[in-house]
């Protein structure tokens, strides 16, 4: 299946360039960030691109799927947390009131993070497939990783789908590949926050973890690789695009903005949704099956929402299905890093001072590289005491 789609909270495009694959259409974009805009206006230069989404009064005539990464910033846990009447989170109130008409799209396409499952036990959830429900839609989603699709980054998403005439289960839950088992830590690279050591870490086996969007200000915030000879690098901006599965070089439009800082790459890239999943959305949507859910249970008023669940006519049911739909060819990160560089003194010696103050478990001899990288590349020791 295939056919006219419009993209809202477009972002650079992720979505969208992972369904064209499929034979989707683009008929129009939305999206209200500069350096998005300028992505957008590059890579996709003949369809028409809205701002505002509070100022979309319909959508084009003919569409078939409408696809919405809408924001996370209050849903993220690295985010504000106030949770989906948030004033950004809360936009998602614009895609059901577009896709409102009886004679709308056939499927509504949502991607967002999975914290989302948990913030304010789970009412985040609920509004959204309570409202879907009302406007007459069965629904169904998953938690996804990035890894599955090859990737080496340990990123999460919840993929949301539905539909009022097909089922979204035969889309979603049609491949399984179960659940993987991760390699020894000392047998590979693995990634880190730099910016963090106090809390947490972000630690990702043979991968990078979750790209961010770096601060609030515009200030790039890349993860850390503790390569196997015991050296730490970041990777560049061409990197991060490609484990985000874009082409080099996608979001240097943004880089012509005016007002917009060097840093605002970042975030554009850790705000896109992986091009790797909506191809593999799109894959499904072409070759459907049919879902036999007999065995899957029906979830109670007060139950956790799971990592996969799909429901209609108000009633909730958890899928069996993993994290990982398929597993593909994987890159290790290792080789997967073309544009690196070494994690600097400054940030070396402030995420070692850090994890030395806090009461976090690393692996065995993790700190002594990082304090061995820090006088190599010619930090003060003294700096981490």
């Amino acid at each position: 299946m295939n056919g006219k789609m419009v993209g809202l909270f477009a972002g650079i495009g992720g979505l969208e360039l992972g369904l064209h694959t499929h034979g989707w259409s683009t008929e129009l974009l939305c999206e209200i960030d500069s350096g998005g805009q300028a992505v957008l206006g590059e890579h996709f230069p003949d369809v028409p691109l809205v701002p505002d989404v509070t100022r979309l009064d319909e959508l084009p005539g003919g569409i078939e799927l409408v696809a919405a990464g809408f924001p996370c910033q209050d849903l993220s846990q690295a985010g504000r947390t106030v949770g989906i009447t948030g004033a950004r989170s809360g936009l998602v109130d614009e895609v059901f009131r577009l896709v409102e008409p009886q004679n709308g799209p056939t499927w509504l396409l949502m991607e967002n993070v999975p914290f989302m499952l948990s913030l304010g036990r789970g009412a985040a959830m609920r509004h959204i497939t309570a409202s879907l429900e009302l406007l007459g839609y069965a629904w169904a989603y998953r938690v996804v990783d990035a890894r599955a699709f090859g990737l080496p980054q340990r990123r999460l998403r919840v993929i949301m789908l539905a539909s009022r005439t097909e089922d979204p289960r035969a889309i979603l839950f049609a491949d399984d590949a179960g659940p993987t088992t991760e390699a020894d830590p000392a047998s590979v690279a693995c990634g880190f926050y730099w910016t963090e050591g106090t809390r947490g870490l972000g630690w990702a086996v043979d991968a990078v973890p979750t790209l961010k969007g770096g601060s609030t200000i515009g200030i790039a915030s890349p993860p850390a690789v503790r390569r196997l000879d015991g050296s730490l690098v970041t990777p560049g901006l061409s990197d991060a695009e490609r484990l985000q599965g874009f082409p080099v070089g996608w979001t240097a439009p943004s880089s012509d903005v005016a007002g917009v800082r060097p840093g605002h790459r970042w975030k554009l890239i850790g705000n896109a949704v992986s091009v790797r999943m909506s191809e593999w959305v799109g894959s499904r949507l072409s070759a459907p099956v049919t879902y036999d859910g007999r065995l899957d249970q029906a979830l109670q008023p007060g139950d956790t929402w799971p990592i996969a669940a799909w429901g209609r006519d108000g009633v909730a049911h958890r899928a069996s299905v993993s994290s990982w739909p398929v597993r593909a060819p994987y890159e290790s990160v290792a080789g997967f890093l073309e544009e690196s560089k070494p994690l600097s003194a400054r940030a070396t010696a402030g995420f070692l001072k850090r994890a030395r103050a806090g009461n976090l478990r690393f692996v065995d001899g993790f700190l002594d590289d990082v304090a061995r990288h820090l006088v190599s590349v010619g930090g003060d020791p003294a700096r981490a005491a």
